[in-house]
């Protein structure tokens, strides 16, 4: 019996819809990441992008558990000399684009090179509850009632 090895043009690509009002960012990311993948399905082909198109809705409501929303820092470097910049996850879930803390996890948790940039175009996260993608009949996942650790009361 020969091992499967799903091609590109046999992927089946579904739209999934997942609402992270109240959800722990770490938990909510790595679901997200094996969807993306593909992980979650029995034709998962590792060099190859099976994975679903996820839509994440309500982006700027997550939760970090403990102290994180104080403590945790997001670097960056400006490209010059002595120029490491630092943001607290406080200050960008405040600030103008609070999805960015859902897509950086997200993204540190696929693996870096081409694969995972491909994979990571699948991403859609939008801070408020509207979204453009309802011509695409997203299915939608409850993540909150897969584990009881997956949500937090903020």
């Amino acid at each position: 019996m020969k091992t499967y090895s799903a091609k590109p043009a046999e992927v089946d690509k579904k739209w999934v819809l997942i609402d992270a009002k109240g959800l722990v960012v770490g938990r909510l990311a790595s679901l997200v990441a094996m969807r993306l993948r593909g992980k979650h399905k029995p034709t998962f082909t590792p060099h190859v992008d099976c994975g679903d198109n996820v839509i994440i809705i309500n982006a700027d409501k997550v939760v970090l558990t403990g102290r994180k929303r104080d403590q945790k820092v997001y670097f960056h470097h400006t490209g010059f000399p002595g120029g490491i910049k630092e943001r607290s996850a406080k200050f960008i879930l405040e600030g103008r684009f609070p999805e960015r803390v859902v897509e950086k996890a997200v993204e540190r948790m696929l693996p870096r090179g081409p694969l995972g940039r491909q994979q990571l175009g699948n991403l859609r996260v939008y801070g408020g509850s509207e979204h453009p993608h309802e011509a695409q009949q997203p299915v939608s996942l409850d993540v909150a009632a897969l584990n009881r650790k997956n949500s937090r009361s903020a």
